[in-house]
């Protein structure tokens, strides 16, 4: 895997402090948070159904929604931008308008987009960070969801204002709902990236936590084999 992309700088930093000076001297993955499901969701219907989630970097949240059950794939790409700058050297330098996102396809009659949006908030991120995911800084690594219908909004505008008023998060929930405009799949060496590196550190320290939370926490929605982009394809 080459490390000329920015997040190989970054894992290789967070693995020289973490070996020089212990775990303890800067955040790994942040905790889930078990969290109620939403108030109000989508009807089960018959056919796929497509949503896109920004938090953070790709490479975890593509991992956590591979790992469910009923998502039929999970892409990672570019979101909230122009086509003709979503490459991830352009999109790294936060001046774009995108946000690293995964575009997840899913059967409705075996996940409803509300579940999809619980394991969101509880494992795939923390919503309450503005602009930022642990040391990824920028708003590339946004909260936001891109909607694909109105029933979407509704549950995901709604899901927010309840968790915010049951004050299950220390702070405010940040996450943006906008409508799907357009989304570009990242270079094939983003895809499957957590399965594909399991040693990688960035992938050690943040990512796989969140698959043991998704594992423990939603035993009934986790599935040990991921869907892949390549296999997909194949």
């Amino acid at each position: 895997m080459s490390m000329s992309f920015g997040r190989g700088s970054l894992a290789a930093l967070v693995a020289a402090t973490v070996l020089s000076f212990g775990p303890h001297t800067v955040n790994a993955a942040e905790d889930a948070v078990v969290i109620p499901p939403p108030a109000v969701d989508e009807a089960a219907r018959s056919g796929s159904e497509t949503a896109i989630f920004a938090g953070g970097c790709f490479w975890g949240v593509q991992g956590v929604f591979q790992h469910v059950k009923g998502v039929e794939s999970a892409v990672s790409g570019y979101a909230g931008g122009d086509a003709g700058t979503a490459q991830y050297e352009t999109v790294s330098s936060g001046s774009t308008g995108h946000a690293e996102s995964v575009q997840v396809r899913f059967d409705p009659k075996q996940v409803s987009y509300g579940k999809l949006l619980q394991i969101f908030f509880s494992v795939a991120h923390n919503p309450t960070q503005l602009n930022f995911q642990g040391l990824d800084q920028g708003t590339q690594y946004r909260s936001a969801l891109f909607v694909s219908n109105p029933e979407q909004r509704k549950v995901a505008e709604g899901y927010i204002r309840q968790l915010d008023q049951a004050h299950v998060f220390p702070r405010p929930i940040v996450t943006r709902v906008s409508d799907a405009t357009g989304f570009y799949p990242a270079e094939a060496y983003h895809q499957d990236f957590l399965t594909l590196n399991p040693n990688y550190p960035y992938i050690v320290y943040n990512d796989l936590p969140k698959i043991e939370n998704l594992k423990s926490l939603f035993p009934a929605d986790y599935r040990s084999q991921p869907v892949l982009v390549r296999k997909a394809k194949g």
